[in-house]
């Protein structure tokens, strides 16, 4: 894993830091919950400071260059777009959909789901 050098890395509540000046991410484990999520070290900082973002995310920010960072943004909101039209397929029409075109609205949303909140926290 490398770090992109120059990305700027949003750490929530308007923190940004250069990807290459942060140092270490350690997830908070005592009193953590919105907008405590990771302490955050940066190079010439003597304390580390509260980050409202997973170390996860933060560290996917890190890595990955700013059109990756974009492109996986695209997608998330696509797949929040299937999801919200999926959503409010009425359940007559999905059992039309399951039987004459042989798809499963239920298991695509279930999956979408799954990945929605599984890679973006």
């Amino acid at each position: 894993m490398k770090i992109e050098s120059g990305n700027i890395v949003a750490l929530g509540y308007g923190k940004y830091f250069r990807s290459d000046s942060i140092n270490g991410l350690v997830p908070i484990e005592e009193d953590r919950g919105p907008g405590r999520r990771t302490w955050v070290y940066v190079a010439g900082l003597n304390e580390p400071f509260v980050a409202s973002r997973s170390e996860g995310a933060i560290l996917r920010d890190m890595v990955e260059s700013p059109g990756e960072i974009t492109q996986a943004r695209e997608q998330r909101q696509l797949l929040d777009d299937i999801l919200d039209t999926i959503e409010g397929i009425d359940p007559m029409l999905r059992a039309i959909i399951r039987e004459q075109g042989n798809w499963n609205l239920d298991m695509l949303e279930e999956r979408i789901q799954d990945l929605v909140s599984a890679g973006y926290r």
